[in-house]
């Protein structure tokens, strides 16, 4: 089997995974915002998009998938820009191009619009394409992420959560996050997942595929430019410009997911995301799950996702 940290490894070997449980799962790639994205896909109905944080690609979404289609939904999980089986483009890491990348794949997909579910970054992206793009997304569901406004103010004025997210000022240095990432076959990934999780975190397969997508080359780079971007646009022009844009109040129904336990984004700062909505919103906070808990405990997430999904009066 080929290393998947050797420049001759293919990311299709290492991403376009099967699930046993859902043999009719289709890998294909799509047109959008001037990049190719590998999707996975399941079911039929309307659509659900999933999108995936850091340090994951589309294979976190795995029990969704399944879920989703057997409730009659057309899941879709996407692998973000510079990750997974997606292009590695040299630019375009800015949240507002990345929120296109998502609402472009709704389109491609021919869908008049989409339920978004993110988590991590995917739910920070899921926030501005709601925001950006309103009529492209019919619901929101974020998971384990803030609004981007209340992310950068917690950032700036809340000790703790300056403190819970180290990990992104120390993405800062030039490449030696790189190559920490990817050191000793994607071990510093693994180590990442565990710490984030309460106390089921996922098993050891599951963190090996995390492990040899992370390894692909330019992958780990990739992954990490977001949150250059995040951190460095604070006090630059764009960076404000996009922190202007995203008072544009949320007017879709939204569901906000968070963990109990959660090190990575405290409880208190994700909770005051619910003053950029105008729309239902229901707040869900899982007693005893941290970072991620979609994949901590899959089925509980599932449920309360699909009820609220089918529930035609979501602010109840």
């Amino acid at each position: 089997m080929t290393d998947p940290a050797t420049p001759s490894a293919q990311p299709a070997s290492v991403v376009r995974l099967d699930l046993p449980d859902a043999p009719g799962l289709v890998h294909r790639d799509v047109a959008a915002n001037g990049a190719r994205f590998h999707i996975a896909e399941l079911g039929d109905g309307p659509l659900v998009l999933l999108l995936h944080g850091f340090p994951q690609f589309w294979w976190t979404w795995r029990h969704q998938l399944t879920a989703l289609a057997d409730a009659g939904f057309r899941a879709v999980a996407m692998d973000l820009r510079g990750v997974g089986g997606s292009d590695r483009t040299p630019r375009g890491y800015d949240p507002a191009n990345l929120a296109l990348d998502i609402t472009g794949v709704i389109r491609s997909l021919g869908e008049p619009d989409a339920a978004l579910v993110g988590h991590d970054l995917g739910g920070y992206l899921a926030w501005t394409a709601a925001a950006m793009r309103p009529k492209l997304v019919r619901r929101l569901a974020v998971s384990s992420m803030p609004h981007p406004r209340r992310w950068r103010s917690s950032m700036l004025a809340d000790a703790r959560q300056t403190a819970a997210q180290s990990h992104i000022w120390g993405f800062q240095r030039p490449w030696i996050p790189e190559r920490r990432l990817t050191a000793d076959d994607g071990a510093m990934v693994a180590r990442l997942i565990q710490e984030w999780s309460g106390p089921q975190p996922p098993d050891e397969k599951a963190l090996e595929n995390y492990r040899r997508a992370m390894c692909i080359p330019s992958t780990a780079h990739c992954s990490i430019e977001p949150y250059r971007w995040m951190v460095r646009s604070l006090a630059r022009p764009d960076g404000i410009q996009f922190n202007r844009r995203m008072k544009r109040p949320v007017r879709v129904p939204t569901l906000h997911l968070h963990g109990s336990l959660d090190p990575v984004v405290r409880t208190r700062s994700a909770a005051g995301s619910g003053q950029y909505v105008e729309a239902p919103y229901r707040w869900r906070l899982f007693d005893g799950l941290g970072h991620f808990p979609h994949e901590e405990d899959p089925v509980a997430f599932s449920t309360e996702l699909i009820n609220w999904l089918k529930d035609p009066e979501p602010d109840r």
